[in-house]
């Protein structure tokens, strides 16, 4: 097959960078794992087409954090799309990413992403300042219905930061989603067969379920990871020291869309050749 027949979108996550030189929490070294990332990215071959990054780009929304990721994304050879979580600020963001046209200059950081075709991918913004919780307005939900009946022939991601389900993560689910935008973008989305998958950060983690006749995940982050804690009464989570990761979607022609996770880290390549005859 023509390797021109596929796209390659990937997703990375809440890498939570910190000023320069610092460490998050005085211990964990988010921008040294976003830097990994970014090496793990320009390895590929073939290389993705876009780079998306899904929100908490940075810890506490300050102009210089956002210098900082501005820093350590330079190296990207491969567009990149930036996305507001519930950490992040979006007069910050737009002004140190004065030249990133599509964040507008004011109002949620809604946007689409038209030039990986096949695929279209429509961001909303879930962010509500000063909450750790998402929520989307009727506005954005009847704009998100819109982009997506003006292109009802291409297959499209839906990117957000909050996830629209339920995960069992007590609590996180605690600072998930409104239930209203939740209800709300089921039903935009369900009238949209074309929506292949609804992707999301938020949760540090790899989760999938189905969610209005597709697929919600959420991914792992770039530096630490939430713990794996399913008891239904936990009130208080914790974070682990988990291989970080990236996220591939990839398209192609007579496959469809197939997501991938590719943990970051030195491991030998092609271990196991193929077997002798």
């Amino acid at each position: 097959m023509d390797s021109s027949a596929q796209v390659i979108v990937a997703q990375i996550s809440d890498p939570h960078v910190v000023e320069h030189g610092e460490l998050l929490f005085d211990r964990i070294p988010t921008n040294a794992h976003l830097e990994a990332a970014v090496r793990c990215l320009a390895s590929l071959d073939p290389r993705p087409d876009l780079v998306v990054v899904t929100g908490d780009l940075v810890n506490e929304g300050r102009p210089a954090q956002y210098r900082e990721l501005r820093r350590l994304l330079e190296p990207l050879a491969m567009p990149v799309r930036l996305m507001c979580g519930n950490h992040d600020d979006p007069v910050g963001l737009r002004e140190v990413f004065a030249d990133h046209g599509y964040l507008g200059s004011e109002g949620p950081i809604d946007y689409v992403v038209d030039d990986v075709v096949p695929l279209r991918i429509v961001a909303l913004d879930t962010h509500v300042p000063g909450e750790p919780g998402g929520h989307l307005t009727a506005t954005q939900l009847a704009w998100l219905d819109a982009r997506l009946g003006e292109a009802a022939d291409r297959p499209c991601l839906v990117a957000l930061h909050h996830p629209p389900f339920a995960t069992g993560i007590a609590h996180m689910d605690e600072m998930g989603l409104t239930e209203a935008a939740t209800e709300g973008l089921r039903d935009v989305v369900s009238r949209h067969p074309q929506v292949e998958r609804v992707i999301c950060g938020h949760l540090h983690r790899t989760i999938a379920r189905r969610f209005a006749g597709t697929v919600a995940t959420t991914v792992p982050s770039t530096a630490h990871a939430v713990a794996l804690d399913l008891r239904p009464e936990l009130t208080e989570g914790a974070s682990n020291a988990e291989p970080p990761a990236i996220t591939l979607h990839l398209w192609r022609a007579g496959i469809g869309l197939v997501t991938h996770t590719r943990t970051i880290g030195d491991f030998p390549g092609h271990l196991f050749g193929p077997p002798e005859h």
